[in-house]
């Protein structure tokens, strides 16, 4: 079975094993408070051209997800997100089990707009019983979505606006960033995503590392106490240099662009196959995850040699699946998916 489910199904790019094999057998002070972290957070802060900014390590993205959005809010708030959101889906109510709701909002290809959430805060101000309804205080969004689109930097700039208006944390999922960041027409990097909002993370786990996510906050009220939530949240490990080795890494001679642009030229080799072969998409994007139609007869033959994703039924007889790449993907693998298709 040759599996394009996911982009987390093998274990980690050969620099970061060969790395984490050599550093085994060192001593160094526990919980992200070792030498492999601070540099790793100094090349992120590079990257990200904030030095204002505050890097820290969590083990994943559904503990990084709650703990962001528990320092933000306060008992009565809740936060903004697209229905199709990883913390309105996927991830089992982890956010309203710390007791935020979870606002869900109608999405356009995964994206939601600064119009949207203007609507949705005046619309809480203006009713009279406004005070018996969860608050809208953050607005969550995924770069890319959860259906492989992109935010451009004019649709980042009017959402940070808004949340400066109406006094919103803006909070950005980056679990596969690395990919977006790689994607024909991206627009936005990561000094944008600094600059256009109040904390993003840099997802390890799907791009490249074992585990692990990083998280960047720009906004003072979310740095302070920070790491007590972190542990509170199950999102801090003990032998925190692990994920110091990992992201120092993989942010030392470009490999996270390097991954990235390895799963985005066979996604795209991929795509313009099914093209030519008459298949249409559920939403077109050009990060790694790919949404085509396929007819029902066909994908139970693909799937007795393939793994994929059901992601919903189209018509009678077709169904829309994901197909994902990652910086793990075999050229030969795609070259055979091709061929069979």
């Amino acid at each position: 079975m040759i599996y394009f489910q996911s982009d987390y199904t093998e274990g980690a790019c050969p620099e970061i094993m060969e790395r984490l094999l050599a550093t085994n057998m060192e001593q160094t002070p526990g919980y992200g408070e070792d030498e492999y972290c601070r540099r790793a957070e100094e090349l992120i802060l590079k990257a990200c051209e904030s030095p204002e900014s505050k890097v820290h390590f969590l083990v994943g993205g559904t503990q990084t997800n709650m703990t962001v959005i528990a320092a933000a809010l306060r008992p009565h708030q809740g936060v903004l997100a697209a229905d199709t959101g990883h913390i309105q889906v996927h991830e089992t109510g982890a956010v309203e089990a710390q007791g935020h709701k979870v606002l869900a909002l109608p999405h356009a290809e995964g994206r939601i707009t600064a119009d949207q959430v203007k609507k949705a805060c005046l619309a809480h101000k203006e009713d009279a019983s406004f005070e018996h309804m969860v608050q809208p205080a953050m607005v969550y969004i995924s770069q890319p979505t959860e259906l492989g689109t992109l935010y451009t930097k004019k649709e980042l700039e009017e959402l940070y606006r808004v949340c400066r208006e109406e006094e919103l944390y803006l909070f950005v999922d980056g679990a596969r960033l690395g990919y977006g960041l790689a994607a024909e027409g991206n627009d936005v990097f990561l000094p944008d995503l600094a600059r256009l909002s109040d904390v993003f993370y840099i997802g390890g786990t799907k791009v490249g590392a074992l585990f692990g996510e990083a998280v960047v906050i720009q906004h003072p009220g979310l740095k302070k106490d920070f790491r007590y939530l972190i542990k509170q949240k199950g999102g801090m490990l003990a032998k925190g240099r692990l994920l110091g080795v990992q992201f120092e890494t993989l942010f030392t001679d470009e490999l996270y662009r390097k991954v990235s642009d390895h799963a985005i030229g066979l996604a795209n080799e991929l795509r313009e196959a099914f093209r030519k072969k008459g298949y249409a998409f559920l939403v077109e994007n050009t990060t790694n995850q790919l949404f085509p139609i396929i007819a029902d007869e066909k994908l139970a033959e693909l799937g007795k040699k393939y793994g994929y994703s059901y992601q919903q039924r189209v018509d009678e007889n077709h169904s829309a699946v994901r197909f994902c790449t990652s910086w793990a993907t075999k050229a030969e693998n795609v070259k055979q998916l091709i061929q069979d298709l």
